[in-house]
């Protein structure tokens, strides 16, 4: 009830709000959706972030971005929250698939909508981090190995990964005691065999990808050290299996938050996410 009005605020502004472009189509799929937030001038490209929510995987929503799109988009940000294939309708690969084809659409178009193509950011939140953290990563693998793509890593200004979890084999068993069953995870993931291949974590340590590595774009990953959904040694291990292989990460953890405190709560710690992100991209 003391959320409420809160959540009514938002509701009306993603609903009502002129700013708000909702389910544009950026591929066939029934999911393939995305909602653009707009600041309130046009005076000249904006900045543009492409968001992917999080949701266990199964419940994301693009609606889920839309404080953060209010917030960037006050600051001169438009924001591109995409959807993507959920289970059952999809597995793993079926959602990186999906958040990798948002991303060619939001390069290949945001000019006609107002952003500038050359300075798009891209962010995830959850398993949204996880998924765009796998996409980004199969892009630097492609282009490494000359494969025809659609969109380049070496557009990406920087990528901001929130709460994210980035090494399956840790969190299979952490995800059954909390709810999401071992048999689920699994399935979602495409089996035990496909954890290593989805765990960005992991891959990058892979010395058959190490030019990939080259191509990623400087790395910012928060996260609140009181986090039990996903533990914060998840973005901890993942700056260090970065930094190993030369690429560009930086670690803001935050004492004391919870897997929602640093994106529901309307805090210090969120506004100072939201001025940091801000401040980065006007760069």
């Amino acid at each position: 009830m003391l959320l409420l009005p809160g959540f009514l605020q938002v509701a009306y502004y993603y609903f009502f709000s002129s700013q708000v472009r909702r389910s544009v189509v950026y591929g066939d799929q029934p999911r393939n959706r995305l909602d653009l937030h707009f600041p309130t001038n046009n005076d000249g490209p904006k900045p543009v972030v492409v968001f992917v929510t999080g949701g266990a995987w199964i419940i994301g929503y693009k609606a889920w971005g839309s404080l953060l799109g209010r917030q960037l988009a006050e600051r001169d940000i438009i924001v591109a929250c995409l959807d993507y294939r959920n289970f059952p309708q999809g597995t793993i690969s079926d959602m990186v698939k999906d958040v990798s084809q948002g991303i060619s659409f939001v390069f290949n178009n945001i000019a006609d909508y107002g952003g500038d193509p050359n300075r798009i950011y891209l962010m995830g939140q959850s398993a949204g981090a996880h998924i765009s953290s796998c996409a980004l990563l199969e892009q630097a693998v492609k282009e490494s190995t000359g494969e025809s793509i659609s969109w380049s890593t070496s557009h990406i200004k920087y990528y901001f990964g929130l709460s994210g979890g980035y090494n399956l084999l840790n969190l299979v068993d952490h995800c059954h005691n909390r709810g999401l069953y071992r048999s689920i995870f699994l399935s979602i993931m495409e089996g035990e065999e496909s954890l290593p291949v989805f765990s960005p974590a992991v891959r990058i340590k892979d010395p058959s990808i190490r030019d990939a590595s080259s191509l990623l774009p400087p790395i910012i990953l928060f996260h609140g050290t009181s986090d039990y959904s996903i533990p914060s040694d998840a973005s901890m291990a993942f700056a260090d299996a970065l930094q190993k292989v030369g690429a560009k990460p930086e670690l803001v953890l935050y004492p004391g938050k919870s897997h929602t405190d640093l994106f529901l709560q309307v805090s210090h710690d969120w506004m100072s996410i939201v001025i940091f992100i801000s401040f980065c991209l006007l760069f």
